[in-house]
């Protein structure tokens, strides 16, 4: 049972430029603003035509607010599930969901985070989830009809700086676990 509330206990303020470096994956630079027992949240920025490292969150379900530029988000078996967003979408990273991010677009992209959850905020593993059986549908959850909707790389696109394996590496090779201690 969770403890009650301390209805006395004061609202926190952590200025723009007191965030700190935190939870390294290739390809990104994620910075911390909070972290809780329960909860994690901060920005991250990923430069243009550049993708991350495969990773999950965790017990940690993620939501991602984009203030500025396009994040493509890669999950799924083989990773061939895509969904892009773009300033004002918010993305959704179930707990456990292996993915990479990745940005499409001309300028670096930044997004809010908050992750709700305990244990460690982000392993790196070597490749996506592994593939599905033949006749497993691939289709995206969506909030809504009008929220971000799963695309396919576009030829125009670049392309990121980390090519998709050809055949999927197990997740559960060698994971790199960082985070503050947690």
């Amino acid at each position: 049972m969770t403890e009650p509330s301390d209805p006395a206990q004061p609202c926190t303020h952590v200025p723009g430029d007191a965030l700190s470096p935190a939870d390294p994956t290739p390809g990104m630079s994620r910075q911390l603003a909070l972290h809780t027992e329960s909860m994690w949240s901060g920005t991250v920025d990923t430069e243009a035509g550049t993708a991350s490292g495969w990773h999950h969150h965790g017990e940690h379900d993620t939501t991602l607010y984009v203030v500025s530029g396009r994040m493509r988000l890669e999950s799924g078996p083989g990773g061939a599930v895509v969904v892009e967003a773009g300033p004002g979408d918010f993305l959704r990273v179930p707990a456990g969901a292996v993915h990479r991010e990745s940005n499409p677009g001309e300028s670096t992209s930044r997004a809010v985070i908050v992750r709700c959850g305990s244990g460690t905020p982000t392993v790196n593993v070597d490749g996506p989830a592994p593939e599905a059986p033949t006749g497993t549908s691939l289709t995206p959850t969506s909030a809504s009809p009008t929220s971000a909707s799963p695309t396919s790389p576009s030829p125009t696109s670049p392309s990121p700086t980390s090519p998709a394996p050809t055949s999927p590496a197990p997740t559960s090779s060698a994971p790199t676990s960082t985070g503050n201690g947690a």
